[in-house]
């Protein structure tokens, strides 16, 4: 559409039914916006595609060489771990888009004269789009209308810096409006619009960073640099020590398959994926997955008092006037007639409209609300100016009967606001003389199970701070009323200069009032300065800064598009009670993959061990790639898909390795040791490959299970189900399927003689090596302690 054509749109009008037809006809669509989920060929990519699965595949063809055909059953079990890892993602993604839907905000365009809800792909070039307060300004335009809009730009130039929009000033995507509202015309669409040249770092920020994944893929980096060499030494090791071409391929092959932890990245990606949908069934939809994880580690969340504390519904009491010679009826007047005036549609706003008709006053000026001022104005075809806010924030000095006043309905929970007339209204200066009219009264209702859901954070060690734009007085008595643990501790923000201790202010105080957007974010900096991880909780566009700087940022669905944009959480049903599933979740993904982990690792510490013993000595491998099948699948990977997903929401330890190192580091040295054992027997009793190899299984086999029910524990009925189940699976293939997996027979009782004792020293021989990993991790763990005390 050419500029001459664009400005035959009547913003009152809009496109015509035809028009839109038309424009889509010639590919002036708009394109929606990326999906939060991966597509599914991006997620059959990523999980097959995969280093340890192309070292499986060049394994699997060196043993299919052998002529060794049962031992590319190792293959199988890859395939499996992946496949389930594709279908459950698929299925989680499937679940997160549908929730995506109920999230997405519709936009408010005018055709053929009327007003209609619409998604941003259904928007045409040339169309009038309705922009109110906390609105993102989906593609790029022009300014047909504007009521005083303010829009902010930090999208763009990276400064919070709030510029004044008249018609004809162009409006940039990505942008959103922080005071009045308007129409634009749209000038540009689909990937020509400013928005979709950003990065989704510019818009998002940096993505949210998993501590758990980063220790996970710590590891795997390790593994990359010493599977590949140490499996190629060990090869050629073997094969010039004397053994077979044959027996050096399936030796080698069985270290390697040994040394690679797979499903254990899956495992986790996994996991964090059926979290996210879990989580979709209730409401909460999750924009990042990592950020399930984050919030898990979570120890202080900021929230606002509306819409968490409070329900929102907020009501208009009363009116009281201060001001000689005028009645209640006349302050109520005054504030209906701003209200109406500046088109403000938030919750206090609402609340005048809903008690008090439109007294239908010219206006000459408009000053819509704004979160940095706190107070909005208008001027009267009457000659006379006059604002409404925050009573702190339009007067540098209040009468000390004012104060009282203000302190007493505050102490009843109300939230109290000034109607004050002014010589001259400019919102680029401070208010000149302002003669206070009277004081408007708002009450708000503490929701039902606010509560209940605050006692569980504070049982969970998870402080609460309430950062409000309210007055501090009445802020303390809501949260005091709903139970949040020091809400007596407030401070109002007005008092505070930027050159003070954020950091000191926000450990010191519970609930904050008064303050204003730039506030929240340098409090939220300054939590953080003092280790502190720091979720926050918002809805309108005085919340955007700070959901920016918080490690963890949750949007209510009733909230500002801008606030869903860039928020890691998005409560369908704007339901703060959901806080408690998604803190559960994570706890849930970090307790039980800390636990898995360690399942994985076993095979891994013991394989690169013996890989590296082995490369020194002239005896064989004692595995072949079959032979760890059972024990790969049986005893770590079906059982940690189900521990994985176990109920376990104890507070974060933050010890990962720890927990691996006390569960695997005994196990894998007990194997090592006992298979050395093995192999020096056999040496000295002359017996056979197969025979000291099925006993390097048995025993093998039985330290892991001894490490599977270590992970279980806390034990219960299902996960001693699950144990017995894997060592009767266990039990059956070497019973019933000791040819497939080149084991001697069962019923040999030769095999037993040495079995027996053997696996009779294991239980205590492992509890013994785990007694002394403990002490020394203690050790240093108490060293490192002291270090630090002492740099203090």
């Amino acid at each position: 559409m050419a500029d001459g054509d664009r400005q035959k749109v009547d913003p009152e009008i809009g496109l015509s039914e035809s028009q839109v037809q038309q424009l889509i006809k010639e590919g002036h669509q708009n394109t929606g916006e990326q999906s939060l989920t991966r597509s599914v060929s991006d997620i059959l990519r990523d999980n097959t595609f995969t280093l340890f699965n192309l070292i499986n595949v060049v394994l699997g063809a060196l043993v299919f060489y052998t002529g060794s055909y049962k031992n590319l059953l190792f293959l199988g079990i890859a395939v499996f771990n992946t496949a389930i890892g594709i279908i459950q993602e698929i299925r989680s993604k499937r679940q997160v888009d549908k929730m995506v839907l109920l999230a997405e905000g519709k936009i408010n365009v005018i055709r053929n004269g009327e007003e209609m809800q619409i998604h941003s792909d259904d928007l045409v070039l040339g169309d009038i789009i309705q922009l109110g307060r906390g609105d993102q300004i989906p593609v790029d335009g022009i300014a047909v209308r504007s009521r005083g809009i303010e829009v902010d730009e930090s999208p763009i130039t990276g400064e919070s810096v709030t510029i004044s929009k008249n018609i004809g000033d162009p409006l940039t995507s990505g942008t959103y409006l922080v005071g009045g509202s308007g129409k634009m015309q749209v000038t540009t669409v689909g990937a020509d619009t400013f928005v979709n040249h950003l990065s989704n770092e510019a818009k998002q920020g940096e993505d949210t960073s998993s501590i758990l994944l980063n220790t996970i893929n710590r590891i795997i980096k390790v593994l990359t640099y010493v599977i590949i060499p140490l499996g190629i030494i060990l090869f050629v090791a073997k094969l010039y020590g004397g053994t077979g071409i044959n027996r050096a391929i399936l030796g080698s092959a069985a270290a390697m398959i040994g040394m690679i932890p797979e499903g254990l990245v899956l495992l986790t990606s996994m996991t964090l994926a059926v979290s996210a949908m879990h989580l979709a069934r209730k409401k909460t939809l999750v924009r990042d997955l990592p950020a399930i994880e984050t919030l898990a580690r979570v120890d202080v969340i900021c929230l606002d008092k509306t819409g968490t504390i409070t329900s929102g519904d907020l009501k208009f009491v009363e009116a009281i006037p201060m001001m000689k010679g005028v009645s209640a009826a006349e302050v109520e007047k005054v504030a209906a007639g701003i209200t109406y005036g500046t088109g403000d549609a938030n919750e206090t706003a609402n609340a005048i409209k809903d008690a008090v008709d439109d007294p239908e006053l010219k206006t000459e000026k408009i000053v819509p609300f704004s979160s940095d001022r706190k107070w909005s104005g208008v001027g009267f075809s009457d000659g006379h100016d006059y604002v409404f806010g925050a009573p702190q924030f339009i007067f540098e000095q209040l009468d000390k009967q004012v104060q009282n006043v203000i302190t007493r309905n505050a102490q009843k929970g109300y939230r109290v606001l000034a109607v004050a007339q002014v010589d001259d209204l400019d919102p680029r200066k401070p208010l000149e003389a302002p003669k206070l009219i009277g004081l408007v009264l708002i009450s708000d209702v503490i929701r039902p199970n606010a509560a209940n859901t605050f006692q569980y954070f504070h049982n969970q060690d998870v402080r609460i701070k309430v950062i409000s734009g309210d007055d501090p007085t009445t802020v303390s008595t809501i949260a005091q009323q709903a139970g949040i643990q020091d809400a007596a501790n407030r401070i109002d923000m007005t008092t505070v200069k930027d050159e003070d201790d954020f950091g000191k202010i926000a450990a010191q105080n519970t609930v904050f009032g008064r303050v204003t957007p730039d506030q929240k974010k340098r409090l939220i900096a300054g939590l953080q300065s003092q280790k502190h991880t720091v979720a926050m909780t918002g809805d309108g566009v005085n919340d955007l800064l700070a959901l920016r700087q918080a490690d963890c940022g949750i949007a209510m669905a009733s909230g500002s598009e801008s606030t869903k944009s860039i928020a890691d959480f998005v409560l369908i049903n704007s339901n703060f009670d959901a806080m408690i599933d998604v803190l559960k979740e994570g706890r849930r993904v970090i307790n039980n993959i800390e636990r898995v982990a360690s399942m994985y690792l076993i095979k891994t510490m013991y394989s690169v061990a013996l890989s590296f013993i082995l490369v020194f000595f002239v005896m064989g491998y004692p595995f072949e790639p079959i032979q760890l099948t059972p024990i790969t699948s049986l005893m770590v990977g079906i059982p940690s898909f189900f521990l994985a997903l176990e109920p376990n929401f104890n507070k974060i330890t933050n010890q990962f390795m720890k927990q691996v190192l006390i569960i695997s580091t005994p196990a894998a040295i007990c194997v090592v040791g006992y298979v050395m054992l093995i192999e020096v027997i056999g040496q000295l009793f002359g017996l056979k490959y197969e025979f000291t190899s099925t006993l390097c299984v048995l025993l093998t086999g039985a330290i892991c299970w001894l490490a599977l029910v270590m992970v279980s524990r806390p034990l219960n009925r299902l996960k001693i189900g699950l144990d017995v189940l894997v060592l009767v699976a266990f039990l059956t293939i070497i019973i019933f399927f000791n040819n497939l997996f080149s084991l001697v027979s069962f019923f040999n009782k030769d095999i037993w003689l040495y079995a027996i004792p053997l696996i009779a020293t294991a239980y205590p021989l492992y509890m013994f090596m785990q007694g002394v990993i403990a002490t020394v991790i203690d050790k240093r763990e108490k060293r490192r302690l002291r270090k630090q005390a002492e740099t203090k």
